[in-house]
């Protein structure tokens, strides 16, 4: 892993496989480290012929922080953002996108396919709206627009996200707190054993632990609101995957999202949460490999879910 400067940060990223071959770049979710692309999914990518490029994103992992412009206060932006009020922070997903192009920049990719999970599928979407000639194809996994009208996470599932440790000096503690928080979000149909769980948990938070980042980015994402009309600007392949079972993101939000970029192709799974079970890392590789290599001119096109006419099917 190497840090390198980025729209003006520094970010930590990791290069896997042949440095010629298409580049997948990985953008992760809220609060999460590029190790959380498990290692097993990232290998599968690299067999499959290409380039696999994760980054940790600002303030969070091994990137820069941001601690001089404050906490935000939570609680009051979540309000605002329910009435539909204007809400500041300290940054917002664009310019999580705009670090993200300069990623790019700075290893000297012109072009990529982008893969977003969850916030990462957001600021995937934003870049995709932002740089279209920067984004070869877009796959956006248990992600959403952002439309007010969409069904939100319950009150349990908000309250457990921003749970915090009982000791948040105590590793043990800190690993204890996320084990709780993925067995409300995960996978139901997909369980990950909890000693690999609890070692994939133990990984990220020994390598670094930022709760104060987690918070300034979920403030971006309050910030940015609806971004549904940014994603009718999107142009390239797009493949939209999500669980049926996720409580955190609820799957509309991928529905909608595939709605709202035209030639999309909507996956829609029983039993994913939000996570990213090794039951899945095959079947998830192989989707977004096919993908590619249609983006690439590799395969012949498969039909796509949607156009843009009419209404997505569930929303009425």
């Amino acid at each position: 892993m190497t840090a390198i400067q980025s729209n003006g940060i520094t970010l930590e990223y990791e290069s896997m496989g042949d440095p010629t071959a298409p580049a997948v770049l990985l953008v992760m979710g809220l609060g999460m480290q590029l190790v959380a692309w498990p290692d097993p999914f990232c290998e599968r990518l690299v067999q499959h012929g290409f380039r696999v490029i994760r980054f940790d994103n600002r303030d969070i992992g091994l990137s820069q922080k941001f601690d001089e412009l404050g906490v935000p206060r939570i609680p009051r932006m979540l309000l605002r953002a329910l009435l539909g009020l204007p809400v500041r922070a300290p940054y917002d997903l664009d310019d999580m996108a705009r670090d993200t192009a300069g990623l790019m920049d700075a290893l000297e990719v012109p072009v990529a396919h982008v893969v977003g999970a969850s916030m990462g599928g957001m600021i995937a979407q934003q870049l995709a709206a932002l740089y279209p000639e920067r984004v070869r194809s877009l796959t956006s996994i248990m992600s959403t627009t952002g439309a007010r009208h969409l069904r939100q996470p319950s009150m349990r599932v908000r309250r457990e996200l921003l749970r915090r440790p009982a000791d948040p000096t105590s590793v043990e503690s800190i690993i204890d707190n996320y084990e709780h928080l993925y067995g409300v979000i995960s996978s139901p149909g997909y369980p990950t054993p909890r000693e690999e769980l609890r070692a994939r948990i133990r990984r990220g938070v020994e390598r670094s632990y930022h709760p104060q980042g987690f918070l300034r980015q979920l403030a971006a994402i309050l910030a940015s609101g609806d971004r549904a009309a940014a994603l009718g600007r999107i142009t390239c392949p797009t493949l939209v995957i999500h669980g049926k079972a996720d409580p955190l993101v609820p799957y509309e939000g991928g529905v909608d999202t595939a709605y709202r970029i035209r030639d999309s192709r909507l996956v829609l799974l029983d039993g994913f949460g939000h996570d990213l079970p090794p039951q899945l890392h095959d079947r998830f590789a192989a989707m977004i490999a096919a993908h590619v290599r249609e983006a690439e001119g590799l395969a012949r096109p498969s039909p796509p879910s949607y156009g843009a006419v009419g209404n997505p099917p569930g929303l009425g």
